[in-house]
């Protein structure tokens, strides 16, 4: 059995284009793979713990700065709880919509929480930062309304698969692959590209 957490990044529902993409591409693997079983997390529904104090003085205690007390013990299996659960992929989706050049803060902080030491990255000094999750796979639905790859710079620059491909690597994901819409704004058949996109992401399945 292939587990796929899908990790929904728009706050749009039905009308975001970035995860019309993202569904196409599920239902399509899900009619091909019958023992394939998706887990969705959708950011703007879920919970996640505030990254305070607590938690960033347990995450600093990785790296030899103060040790962990019973506050920090109690906030860092928060953490753990919620990063255990991208952990137990195998595979990950992600639909994330271009926000000012970057990515959706919803996503910046679900990110926060789960990008900790010994949980999803390592550190030595000699060595630097290295990702501790292997044989992992993520596809990705880009959009954005205006920005598009080569573009000129006046239409915006890419914050947004930038920083996504950085912390890939960061925690150790190097399959990556991305299904593009952009832009969905800035086009004279908006309808007819949407749907282009959507058989991409149905091919990429």
């Amino acid at each position: 059995m292939t587990r796929i957490l899908h990790i929904n990044a728009s706050p749009r529902g039905p009308n975001s284009q970035s995860a019309q993409l993202a569904n196409a591409y599920l239902d399509t693997r899900s009619q091909r793979e019958a023992a394939l079983e998706v887990d969705t997390l959708s950011l703007w529904e879920e919970e996640l713990p505030e990254f305070d104090g607590d938690k960033n003085a347990a995450k600093l205690s990785f790296f030899g700065v103060g040790e962990m007390d019973a506050a920090g013990k109690s906030a860092w299996d928060q953490v753990v709880d919620v990063t255990q659960r991208f952990i137990a992929a195998d595979e990950y989706v992600f639909n994330i919509p271009m926000w000012n050049g970057g990515i959706p803060y919803k996503l910046k902080h679900y990110i926060d929480v789960i990008t900790q030491p010994g949980l999803l990255f390592g550190f030595e000094p000699e060595r630097g930062y290295f990702g501790l999750l292997e044989n992992k796979t993520a596809h990705v639905f880009y959009s954005s309304g205006v920005f598009a790859p080569g573009a000129d710079k006046k239409y915006g620059e890419d914050f947004h698969s930038a920083y996504m491909n950085w912390w890939f690597g960061l925690v150790g994901i190097e399959k990556v692959l991305t299904t593009r819409h952009q832009p969905s704004i800035l086009t004279a058949t908006p309808a007819e590209d949407l749907g282009k996109a959507i058989e991409r992401a149905r091919a990429a399945a």
